[in-house]
This record gives structure tokens, C-alpha cells and sequence, in this order.
């Protein structure tokens, strides 16, 4: 053929945006012709494709587009397949104008799902292959066998139970109604119900007992449709309730109150919309996303290779070496540090926080960027002593030498003077097996200032991913015996090794040791109650079950005897409430019978209780050792047998992808829950693309080089794919919730420094109700969302023992790198701006008491207004206690707001345990408690006489308070587990010794209440100061340029 330029080449060369006829070749055999711009994409060309053969024959023998890919002959005259699809046609250059679909098999879906997956949760699956680990490598094909399983159990689900996944019931914590202002009793007040049938646009109102239950409610229905429509009269057990509008079910043995939609329509006055659903819908939609998991498993079991042999352990023989345990520190790579200094390594062997014999220093060599060691380091400790979760810890180090450091500094010279890296690996493999060979760690680099501890034993083991930048050690363990050594199963060993001596207790060592268990502080445990605990251990399970954490802390994990009694004592120890068992999390207790023993514990945890403390869960992870560990095989169990805690397990995992120290872990089980649940990634997937298109927005708003007006917001919200991105999705904070459309009109960005994007949604299947979400991009909202769920948790135990203080634990989730949603409050605004509104100068405007009230009258008229003040009143009483316990600091009028209804409430929670700001070294807020005169204005309904509405209010506060301080051993282990998230105001004891000491832990009732009243009296004494501090904050934030 004679050189020149066939086919379409010169199409593809040409600039612009022209349209190009297409012929298109469906697998049905039939052909489609029309026209697409050069610069759609190969996913919206399929959109059309489908749009255009709607209206063809065999349409529905198609299915779903996503199980077909286009192939095409590409410019160097080679099939193509198209699977990235978000590539444009006008990049692809098809050879000719011709596309021809085909149906995915077995390695096509496959390869479909990995790009999906990598693409949701930020992480290719080709870096997991690119590992070449072997541990990597066995616990991915033992998640994909366990999720699949799990997703194909849940597939021959009976609808009810099936329901119980997908849309499992929001409730409130008890089932008693909501009280209103009215007077009547709560047992006469019914509710009125507007019910209607799918597919019918008939409604009709029906009077229940808000105690009724579900299934009585859908009785009635039926029964005024068989009189109205003289239709068949149906069972009410083929059928549920559906909120309208929204992915939520009311169905189950719940009374109709106790569900979170009924209970706030109820305390809003509003009366609610359901509709009837029959289960033939329900069991539709359960065989629609079986086919999209099942088409996957199948292509899977076709490409799975067969597992490998298991080798046969040879176990005998660790515990018989009674010799010290050492390593090999060879050399160092990439190595940063001033020249004229000296490079040291530190070792140390821990058991979790505990350091099990003396730390070992390297000798000092010169710095250069591969230093050279070459020297054994032995460890005080011998092989068999070693306990299953020795974990091996390096830092290095700059020294001065020692002719340059000037006289006088002697007792100085053990410390560091410039720490550089630190690194740990396990002493065992994820197999038992005692390390051997090499090993080129890879290091993390150290806080400069950080000179207190130089090891980091609470850090991960693994290694840094930055292999290029960081600085490297190469160490070698030995081999000790010419055949592997394995840590021995506990599970063999004979009842004398087992049981140790028996010891029958005098009286003395009784009451010793009630003593002991009194205290609250392990401490302050000495030496001689460390041995009267360890002997007395058998009454310690009997008499103290839930002092575990003091057993296991003062047990000799260095002693291999105490360990096999230790392990052999849990096996009986009887199961601890979660409260307690969650403290057993924390990296002071690695053992791997303490950790099966504490999720044994956590079985018991309803899904609701799970939610509440999925943050902490998600952090502890960080702790574990090996990536097969029994919490994350527990959390994705949970996940995948509810999808509420899979979205939330989801998102708490993928915001922290971007961390090189977790992303390995938690992109592993990432992965295995997108296999497991194929449909609900994509549900996932939609709302990761919003995401993106929310970022770019955000960018393009702080990056606007010119001012960026709301108007350019609005116009490049509705050019089309920034529209169809954004709709149509289900809200990240809340699954339930459907952002059908976004309402580019009303959107806007708001003039705070990080220019958060203000969005609102509205939702064709509510009754005009409005949704609002507001995206944050540059804040890290993991102290707010931590804060909230404190907040969420403080009301749920009051409300269990019938305290109800109108809080609002408004939604907040963190979902990347210092970006995050938060839940808009309707009808609400900030107290600055309604001083400011009534006030002619910012300077009087913090001083104008009678401004909150007026505002409250003026959207509560005549009768409304004392159920505003009750609700003003309760909600402030909430906060006052939980601002004060948290340790909330730099509150101003300007992030406490107030809703129409009177509810008040706190937002942005930037300095938390006490962590207020500084001016000039001294706190600026020395108030333990926000508590103003116009807010003693309001609750006293504008009469300075008024003590009785604020004694009501005070015992409210006091009432409170107590109930937190019963649970106070939960709040300090959700804030203790909370250590591992690297937040900057909770990173030690210190800053949990706050919360110790404003929730009185060890105190008696008495004692802590008598405490609360003084603080109570000190924040209603010093409220001129808080006015001032506003006043100040008014006058600043107007002066702003």
C-alpha cells in the first residue's frame, strides 16, 4: 500500500469540539449509527448508546452496561479493548469510525472490578501485587474467599432479614414518645400518619398510638384500602414501610415512636409521611444486586488458583534454647546528618508499652550517607523467653563527639542531640516463625524536638513506603539452629507448666488486695502488690474480673512461665462488658490471646453500640501487629452484615488512605469489603466521584487568582458534569438521606479562611424539605467528628435514663486528607449574628442581653414561646455539662448557635481537653463553662427574679453531670484508644488525665458533685469576662481588611 494517511487520522488531528459519526455494533447483532463529540468520554458514549437502543429489539436482553466493554482497532492496527472509560474518544483515535460492544467474561469482570476498587479507595491494587509479600499476598485470597462467602450468605437471606442488612432501623436509644409543650398526657396524644401505596398516588391519613407497633400501623392500612378501594384484603406481613423520600424502613418489634423519623416528626409537630411497600419490590431489589455480585464470583472462581500446601511446623524446639538473643546491625543507607557528628543506633525489645530487658546502643561511626556497623547487638534476654509479640525497635541518632562537647555536660552524654529515624519490625513472622536472614528496614523520620523516648515502640511495624527518601538499616537475624523455630501453640502445652503453684490467700492479703482493686491508678502499683497481685491472680478473675488490664500490665511477658498461666487463665476469665474490653485494644496489651479474648467480648455489641464506637475501633487497627488480625476480621464481619456500619467502616478507612503508615492495612481491607459487597461500592463510588467534583470546586474557589464571585460558584456548578456528579447520590453522612438534586442557585461559599462550599440538595420525594451539606477542604475534621460522636454518646446515655436535653450531634465525617462534610442545622443561626442584628456597634452588640430573647419571640409567637425557652433552657443545660467535661475551649459568639425552636448548640471544635488558646502565655478563656447573663436572661424568661426556672435549669446541669460520671470509664478508654489517630491535642496520658479529672474518676458522687457546683458558681460569676472576650472577638472579626 502506498505511503499516505488512511482511516481517521486526520479526524482525530483536527482542534475543536465537532461532532463525528459513529457506527456501533451491539452484541444483540444489532447496528446503530449517530453522531458524538470529539470529546465526550467512552463512559457517557456508552450512556448514549444505551439511551439510543432503548428504542431497538432484544434491548433487554442487554442488562447492565457495565458488563460490557467497546472494543475498537486502534492506529498501530490492534484490538483495543476501552476499559479505562473515562478517557475521551478524540485520546482512543480509533482507526476507523467504528465500535463494537462486547459482553465482559471471567478476566474482562475482573479486571473491571480492580480498576472500580482501585479507583474508589484511592490505592491501585497492582502496588498490593508489587509488595511480593507473602503475608500481603494470603491475607488478601483469605479476605476474598471470607467477603464473598459473606456476600453469598447474605444473597439467600429470607427479604425481612435481608432488609435487617441493607436498611437496618435508626432508633433512639428508648422507646418512650418525645413530651411536647401541650399539656395533654403523652398516652392520649396520637399521631397522625400519611400513608400511601407504591406505585399509587393515593394517600390517606390514619390516627396511631405512636407505642404501636409497625406492623399494626400497616394492619390499618390495609384495612382503610380494602374499604376504600374494595380491593382484597392482604396480609400485613408482605409487606414494610418506607420513609418517603429517603432509603429508610420502619419494620421490626419497635414501637412506632422509637424510630429516629416518627420520633422527630413527633417533637416537631409534623405529621409523618410513609409508604407502603410490598416484599416482591424488596426481594427485587436483593436479586439486582446478587446478579452484580454473583457475575464477579463467578469470573473469580475461573481465575483463582489453588491454595498452597501447608508446610509442616517443627515446633519443639524455641522454648529449649536458653541462649541470649541477638542481631546483626549491618549497615545504614541514605543517612542525613552533619558532618563532625557520630551515627548511633538504638535497640529495643518491647512487649507492647513494656521494655523487656535493656536497651543495646551500636558504636559511633561517622557520618556518612551509608554508614557501616557490621557489629552483633545482644539482648539481655534469652530465645526462649521471647514472647509471641516481641517487637524489635530501632531509632537513629547524632551524637556530637566527644572531644567537641564542652566540660560540664557529663551526665548529658547518654542523651541524643539529634534524633533522626526510628523503625520497628516483629521479632516472629505473621506465621510463628522466629525471623531469619536479612532484612532492609526502611525508617520513619523522628519529631526533631522530640528527644524524650528516641524509640518509638507504640509506632507501626511497618516499613516506610518512601523507600527513595528515606534513610534505610540493614540488619540480619541469625540463624540459631540450622531448622526454622516456631513460637509454640499454648494450646499444647500440659496442665503442671499450665497451672503453676496453688496458693490459698490469708484474710490480710484479701482485704490487700480489695485495696488495690480500689484505687484506680496502675501507676501507682509497687513491687510487693505487683507479686500479692500475680499470686492471688485465680481470685483476681473470681472476685475482679474487670481489673484484667492491672493483671495483664504487671505480668512478666518476658518470663515464659507467667505468660502460659496468663493465656491459660483468660481461657476460663469470664467475658468483660465492652466498656471494659475496650481499653484491652490499646498497644500495651499486643498478646493474641488478649486481643481473640477482647473481640470475643465485643460480639456482644449491638450495631448500634458498634456505630457509636466504630471511630476508636478504626484507630486501634493501627496498633496491630500483622495485617490477619481478629479485629479487622471482626469489623468487616460486622460491616458486611450491616450496611450502615460498612458505609461508615468505609469512609473512617478510605479518609486516612493518604497516611503511608496505614495505607497498606487499610487498603487491604478496603479491598475486601468493596468484594464483598459489589453493589454498595458503587452506591460508594458515586459518592467519591461528588467528592471529587466538590474538591475541584473548593480549589477553584481558593485558588481564584481574581475574586471569585458566589455567581461563578453557581455557573460552573451547572455546567453538565459537574451537575450529574453532584446528583443523585446517597449523603455520606448519613446513607439513609438522598441528595437527589443539587440546587445551584442556592449554593454558595461561605468567608471563612478555607471558603467551605455551602450546598443545598432538594429532594422531589419530601415534602419541600430542603437538605444542606457543607464541604470543607484544608481543616482536619477528625477533632470535630470525634467530639460530635462525644457529644451523640453524652445524649444517648442521658436519654437512656430519661433525660432528654435537646442536643443536636449534628453530622460531621472526615473523608480525605483534611476535607470533610458537615451536616447544615436548618432554621439556625450564631448568637454574634443576632447581637450584632439588634445592636447599632459592634462594641455594644456582645452586652445586649435582651437580644436573644427578642429573637426567640419573634419566631415563637404567644403560645410557642415557653416550649422555645424549655427547649433553650435544656439544650443549654446539655452543652454547659459537655463543653465543660470535654474541655471545650476558644467559645465565642460566633460558634454557638441557637435554632428557631430555642434549641442551642455548639459548633467548630478546634481546642478540645483543655487545650484553650494562649495570648501573651496566659489562657484566654479561664472559664470552665460558657454561661452568660442573656442566656440566665432567657431561661429565666426576662425576669431578673425568676429562681425557680434557674434552679430547674441547675439541676438539669447536676443531673448531667452525674449521669457522665457513672460512664466515665468509657468516655477515658474511647479518648485512650483515640491516642493512635495522631490528633494534636491527644496524643498522651497527660491529656486524658482532663477528662480523669472533670468527669471525678475515683472520686465519690458526692465529691464530684460538690466540684461541678463550685465550677457551676465560678462560670455565673465570671460571665462578665465572657462578655468581654466576645466583645473583643465582635470587634476583631469587623475590623478584619
Amino acid at each position: 500500500m502506498p505511503p499516505g494517511k488512511y482511516g481517521m487520522q486526520e479526524e482525530w488531528e483536527k482542534e475543536g469540539d465537532h461532532q463525528i459519526m459513529m457506527d456501533f455494533l451491539l452484541p444483540t447483532g444489532i447496528f446503530l449509527k449517530f453522531p458524538v463529540s470529539r470529546n465526550d468520554t467512552i463512559k457517557n458514549i456508552k450512556k448514549m448508546v444505551w439511551k439510543n437502543a432503548r428504542s431497538e429489539a432484544l434491548f433487554n436482553a442487554l442488562g447492565d452496561p457495565d458488563a460490557y466493554v467497546f472494543t475498537c482497532i486502534n492506529q498501530t492496527a490492534e484490538r483495543e479493548d476501552l476499559e479505562e472509560e473515562s478517557r475521551r474518544i478524540s485520546d482512543v483515535r480509533p482507526f476507523m469510525h467504528v465500535l463494537r460492544l462486547v459482553a465482559r467474561e471471567g478476566d474482562r469482570v475482573e479486571k473491571l472490578t480492580n480498576t472500580q476498587i482501585s479507583l474508589l479507595i484511592g490505592k491501585g491494587l497492582h502496588e498490593f501485587e508489587a509488595q511480593k509479600n507473602h503475608e500481603v499476598n494470603e491475607f488478601r485470597t483469605k479476605m476474598h474467599s471470607f467477603c464473598e462467602e459473606k456476600a453469598q450468605e447474605r444473597q439467600m437471606l429470607p427479604w425481612q432479614q435481608w432488609m435487617e442488612y441493607s436498611f437496618p432501623c435508626d432508633l433512639e436509644p428508648c422507646c418512650s414518645p418525645p413530651q411536647c409543650g401541650n399539656t395533654k398526657s403523652k398516652t392520649s396524644r396520637k399521631i397522625l400518619i400519611n400513608i400511601k401505596f407504591e406505585a399509587s398516588d393515593e394517600s390517606f391519613m390514619l390516627q396511631q398510638d405512636p407505642q404501636d407497633l409497625p406492623v399494626v400501623l400497616m394492619r390499618s392500612a390495609l384495612k382503610k384500602k380494602a374499604t376504600v378501594f374494595r380491593s382484597v384484603r392482604q396480609e400485613p406481613e408482605d409487606y414494610t414501610l418506607q420513609v418517603a423520600g429517603r432509603w429508610e424502613f420502619i419494620y421490626g418489634k419497635h414501637p412506632l415512636c422509637q424510630f429516629k423519623y416518627i420520633f422527630s416528626c413527633l417533637r416537631n409537630v409534623q405529621n409523618p409521611h410513609l409508604i407502603m411497600v410490598h416484599h416482591s419490590t424488596i426481594s427485587k431489589y436483593q436479586e439486582e444486586q446478587g446478579r452484580m455480585c454473583s457475575q464477579v464470583f463467578k469470573s473469580r472462581s475461573l481465575s483463582r488458583p489453588p491454595p498452597l500446601p501447608l508446610k509442616k511446623q517443627n515446633t519443639s524446639s524455641l522454648w529449649s534454647i536458653n541462649e541470649p538473643f541477638y542481631i546483626h546491625l549491618l549497615q545504614g543507607s541514605r543517612v542525613n546528618a552533619d558532618e563532625g557528628m557520630k551515627l548511633v543506633v538504638q535497640a529495643g525489645l518491647f512487649h507492647g508499652s513494656e521494655l523487656l530487658c535493656k536497651v543495646v546502643s551500636s558504636s559511633e561511626v561517622g557520618v556518612c550517607s551509608e554508614p557501616s556497623w557490621d557489629q552483633k547487638l545482644e539482648f539481655d534476654i534469652n530465645v526462649a523467653d521471647l514472647p509471641r509479640m516481641s517487637r524489635l525497635c530501632f531509632a537513629l541518632y547524632a551524637v556530637i563527639e566527644k572531644t567537641k562537647k564542652p566540660r560540664g555536660t557529663k551526665k548529658k552524654n547518654k542523651k541524643a542531640d539529634c534524633p533522626i529515624a526510628w523503625v520497628n519490625t516483629m521479632v516472629f513472622d505473621y506465621k510463628d516463625q522466629l525471623k531469619t536472614g536479612e532484612f532492609l528496614l526502611s525508617t520513619w523520620p523522628s519529631v526533631p524536638d522530640d528527644r524524650s523516648d528516641l524509640l518509638n515502640p507504640m509506632g507501626t511495624v511497618e516499613k516506610n513506603p518512601n523507600v527513595d527518601s528515606a534513610a534505610g538499616l540493614l540488619i540480619r537475624f541469625p540463624n540459631i539452629r540450622p531448622y526454622p523455630l516456631y513460637y509454640p501453640p499454648l494450646d499444647k502445652i500440659s496442665d503442671m507448666e499450665r497451672n503453676g503453684d496453688v496458693t490459698f490467700p490469708t484474710k490480710e492479703e484479701y482485704m490487700k488486695l480489695k485495696e488495690i482493686m480500689d484505687s484506680k491508678n496502675y501507676t501507682e502499683i509497687f513491687e510487693d502488690e505487683k507479686e500479692l497481685l500475680w499470686k492471688l491472680r485465680t481470685e483476681v478473675r473470681s472476685l475482679y474480673p474487670e481489673s484484667l488490664s492491672k493483671l495483664l500490665l504487671i505480668t512478666k511477658w518476658s518470663k515464659r512461665e507467667d505468660v502460659v498461666q496468663m493465656v491459660s487463665l483468660l481461657r476460663n476469665w469470664p467475658d468483660l462488658p465492652a466498656i471494659h474490653a475496650l481499653e484491652l485494644l490499646d498497644y500495651s496489651f499486643p498478646d493474641p490471646a488478649v486481643r481473640s479474648f477482647t473481640i470475643r467480648c465485643l460480639r456482644k455489641l449491638s450495631d448500634d453500640e458498634l456505630l457509636q464506637y466504630l471511630i476508636q475501633l478504626v484507630q486501634v487497627l493501627k496498633y496491630e501487629s500483622y495485617l490477619d488480625c481478629d479485629l479487622a476480621i471482626f469489623l468487616l464481619e460486622r460491616a458486611l452484615s450491616n450496611r450502615r456500619i460498612g458505609h461508615f467502616l468505609f469512609w473512617h478507612l478510605r479518609s486516612e488512605i493518604h497516611v503511608a503508615s496505614v495505607s497498606l492495612r487499610f487498603g487491604l481491607i478496603l479491598e475486601a469489603y468493596c468484594r464483598g459487597n459489589i453493589y454498595h461500592m458503587k452506591l460508594l463510588t458515586k459518592q467519591n466521584e461528588a467528592l471529587g467534583k466538590m474538591k475541584a470546586l473548593s480549589d477553584f474557589v481558593k485558588s481564584g487568582s481574581q475574586k471569585m464571585t458566589v455567581d461563578d460558584l453557581k455557573l460552573c456548578i451547572k455546567q453538565e458534569s459537574y451537575l450529574e456528579a453532584l446528583s443523585d447520590l446517597l449523603s455520606p453522612l448519613n446513607p439513609s438521606i438522598i441528595l437527589s438534586q443539587i440546587c445551584a442557585d442556592k449554593c454558595r461559599f461561605m468567608d471563612s479562611k478555607m471558603k467551605p462550599l455551602w450546598l443545598l440538595y432538594k429532594n422531589p420525594g419530601t415534602q419541600g424539605d430542603m437538605v444542606g451539606i457543607i464541604f470543607k477542604n484544608g481543616d482536619d475534621l477528625r477533632q470535630d467528628m470525634l467530639t460530635l460522636q462525644m457529644i451523640q454518646l453524652m445524649e444517648n446515655l442521658w436519654k437512656m435514663e430519661g433525660l432528654d436535653l435537646r442536643m443536636i450531634p449534628y453530622g460531621c465525617l472526615s473523608t480525605g486528607n483534611k476535607m470533610g462534610l458537615i451536616e447544615v442545622v436548618k432554621n439556625s443561626d450564631t448568637i454574634a449574628n443576632i447581637q450584632r442584628n439588634s445592636s447599632n456597634s459592634a462594641a455594644t452588640a456582645a452586652f445586649n442581653k435582651d437580644a436573644l430573647l427578642n429573637w426567640l419571640k419573634s419566631k415563637n409567637p404567644e403560645d410557642k414561646l415557653d416550649q422555645a425557652i424549655e427547649e433553650f433552657t435544656l439544650s443549654c443545660a446539655g452543652y454547659c455539662v459537655a463543653t465543660y467535661v470535654l474541655g471545650i475551649g476558644d467559645r465565642h459568639n460566633d460558634n454557638i448557635m441557637i435554632r428557631e425552636t430555642g434549641q442551642l448548640f455548639h459548633i467548630d471544635f478546634g481546642h478540645f481537653l483543655g487545650n484553650f488558646k494562649r495570648k501573651l502565655g496566659i489562657n484566654r478563656e479561664r472559664v470552665p463553662f460558657i454561661l452568660t447573663y442573656d442566656f440566665v436572661h432567657v431561661i429565666q424568661q426576662g425576669r431578673t427574679n425568676n429562681s425557680e426556672k434557674f434552679e430547674r435549669f441547675r439541676e438539669y446541669c447536676e443531673r448531667a453531670y452525674k449521669i457522665l460520671c457513672r460512664n466515665g470509664t468509657l468516655f477515658v478508654n474511647l479518648f485512650a484508644m483515640m491516642k493512635a489517630a495522631g490528633l494534636p491535642e491527644l496524643t498522651s496520658f497527660k491529656d486524658i488525665q482532663y477528662l480523669k479529672d472533670s468527669l471525678a474518676l475515683g472520686k465519690s458522687e458526692d465529691e464530684a458533685l460538690k466540684n461541678f457546683k463550685v465550677k457551676f458558681n465560678e462560670a455565673l460569676r465570671e460571665s462578665w469576662k465572657t462578655k468581654v472576650n466576645w466583645m473583643m472577638h465582635s470587634l476583631a472579626k469587623d475590623n478584619r481588611p
